[in-house]
C-alpha cells in the first residue's frame, strides 16, 4: 500500500468525523455509525448504520448526505458511494443521495419540508448545551460567581475541548467567535440578564442532559443490534495502489 493510499484513508476518517448526528450532536465516527470503509483505485465506499431500522428518515438522510458531501471535498478521492445499511428507507435514501436529488426530491410527498430548519433547530440545541458545559466548568473553578456569568467572554474560557466545541457550535449558527464575545447568549446573540442566569442555566442543563441521555441510549441500542464490543472500529479495506 502506498503512502498516498494511507494518507487518503486518514483523510476519509477525518472527513467523516465532521459528520454529526443532528439530534445527538456527536460525530458518526464516535457513535459507531460508520460500519465499513473501502478504498480502492476507483474511489471510496462507506457504509453507515443506525441503532434501529426505524430511526427517523430525515435524520438518516442528513447523515448520509453530509457524509457524501464531506468526502466530496477530498482531493483525488475518485468515485464516492455512501450507503446506509439495514434501514427501512435504505434504498430510497441511498438512491436519492447518489442521484443528488436532495431530501425533497428523494421523499417527494412524504417530505413535509426541506431539512434546513430541522438542522438549525438541533444546532441551536447543541449550542445551548455547549454554553452550559462551559459555564458549569467556569463555576466549578471558583473564580466566577453565578451573578458574574453574564459578563463572561470567550477570552475567559480555558483553552480545550469545551471551548473548541462551543466555538464550533457558535460558528454553525452564525454567532461571533471573537475573544470578547459574551458566552451566555442565546442562538441569536441575546444575552442572559443577571436575574435570569440561574433559570437560563437550568433550562440549558435540561437540554444537555437530554442530548447526552439520547446518545447513551442509542449507543446501547446499536451495541445490542450489532453485538459489537464497546469501541469496536469499523471494517477498513484499503487496496488502492495508484499514487
Amino acid at each position: 500500500m502506498t503512502a498516498a493510499a494511507l494518507s487518503l484513508e486518514a483523510q476519509v476518517f477525518s472527513a467523516l468525523a465532521t459528520v454529526f448526528d443532528p439530534e445527538l450532536d456527536q460525530p458518526v465516527t464516535e457513535l459507531g455509525f460508520v460500519r465499513s470503509v473501502t478504498i480502492d483505485d476507483e474511489g471510496v465506499e462507506v457504509h453507515l448504520r443506525l441503532p434501529t431500522s426505524f430511526c427517523a428518515p430525515n435524520f438518516a438522510y442528513l447523515m448520509v448526505s453530509d457524509a457524501y458531501e464531506a468526502l466530496a471535498e477530498l482531493p483525488d478521492v475518485g468515485r464516492i458511494r455512501v450507503l446506509l445499511d439495514d434501514h427501512h428507507d435504505s434504498a430510497k435514501i441511498n438512491g436519492g443521495v447518489a442521484a443528488g436529488a436532495g431530501y425533497l426530491g428523494t421523499f417527494g410527498v412524504e417530505a413535509e419540508q426541506n431539512l434546513d430548519e430541522l438542522r438549525r433547530t438541533f444546532q441551536r440545541k447543541a449550542h445551548l448545551a455547549a454554553v452550559e458545559r462551559c459555564c458549569r466548568a467556569v463555576l466549578a473553578g471558583g473564580v466566577w460567581t453565578l451573578e458574574e456569568l453574564p459578563m463572561l467572554e470567550l477570552f475567559d474560557l480555558a483553552e480545550g475541548r469545551l471551548k473548541s466545541a462551543l466555538l464550533r457550535r457558535r460558528e454553525a449558527i452564525g454567532l461571533p467567535t471573537g475573544s470578547h464575545a459574551r458566552v451566555l447568549v442565546d442562538h441569536i446573540g441575546r444575552p442572559a440578564g443577571t436575574p435570569d442566569t440561574a433559570l437560563w442555566l437550568r433550562l440549558a442543563a435540561a437540554t444537555r442532559i437530554s442530548i447526552e441521555g439520547n446518545a447513551h441510549f442509542c449507543r446501547g441500542l446499536l451495541a445490542t443490534r450489532y453485538a459489537d464490543p464497546v469501541g469496536a472500529a469499523p471494517v477498513v479495506v484499503n487496496t488502492r495502489s495508484r499514487s
